[in-house]
């Protein structure tokens, strides 16, 4: 009844005393308010994917390369075609991420401190593990094949950037670049968050103020970057 009497008090001072939109707090709100707009983001950078993808369709000279015959290597298996495992791979650690942070916020309902601040820091190992992971496709992706391609003037370009693209159309790289790069950042910054917000845990803040909304807050974070990268994985990945 004390905790419930102290979240209905918080309610009603962020509102200045009117009713609360949805009955959550200005927070929750808010937080909403920017995933939805972030969405709009996501969803502005995939369909221009599209886009793009589509206008190169039927183009003989420079193909849009099939992301399964790129996306083909995995730590410490030299030489060996396994396409998309590592992708999948890093999917599920998000994907496990998610449900580290559901467990934390069902603690936090609980008022179980200790609970809260383990599948806090299995969610941000987690967060940690596919940034690693996004580092190391990236190293791959620039550093390119064996073979690599031949240019006009008889040399050979590994790889890929911004300019240059060995794999087929520089667009293909340049939107590889900005997509998962953006969603990295966002992940990024997922982990930050997370880390502060564990930090106060362990500090007992939450205790103090006799809630744990702010872990709610931050997951919700968490669980939109991950539903991202299910339409990244996707959208970009399989199709």
């Amino acid at each position: 009844m004390a905790n419930s009497a102290t979240l209905t008090t918080d309610t009603r001072s962020q509102w200045g005393g009117g009713k609360s939109p949805f009955s959550i707090s200005y927070g929750k709100l808010m937080m909403w308010i920017f995933l939805l707009s972030d969405a709009f983001t996501f969803s502005s950078l995939l369909v221009s994917y599209g886009f793009v993808r589509y206008s190169f369709s039927g183009n003989l000279e420079t193909p849009w390369p099939s992301p399964d015959q790129v996306f083909n290597h995995f730590p410490f298996l030299h030489g060996m075609h396994l396409p998309l495992m590592f992708v999948s791979l890093m999917t599920f650690i998000l994907i496990f991420s998610s449900v580290t942070m559901v467990l934390a916020v069902e603690a936090g309902h609980r008022m179980a401190k200790k609970e809260v601040a383990k599948y806090m820091f299995l969610t941000i190992i987690g967060g940690a593990a596919f940034l690693g992971c996004q580092a190391w496709e990236w190293s791959q992706f620039i550093t390119g094949s064996e073979a690599g391609k031949l240019l006009a003037d008889g040399s050979i370009f590994h790889g890929a950037n911004l300019s240059m693209n060995e794999y087929g159309p520089v667009a293909f790289a340049d939107l590889f670049f900005i997509v998962t790069g953006f969603h990295g950042m966002h992940v990024f910054s997922g982990v930050v968050l997370n880390i502060i917000i564990f930090i106060q845990v362990l500090n007992g803040t939450f205790e103090k103020r006799g809630h744990y909304e702010m872990v709610e807050k931050v997951g919700l974070y968490w669980h939109f970057v991950d539903l991202v990268w299910v339409f990244v994985f996707t959208f970009y990945y399989l199709i």
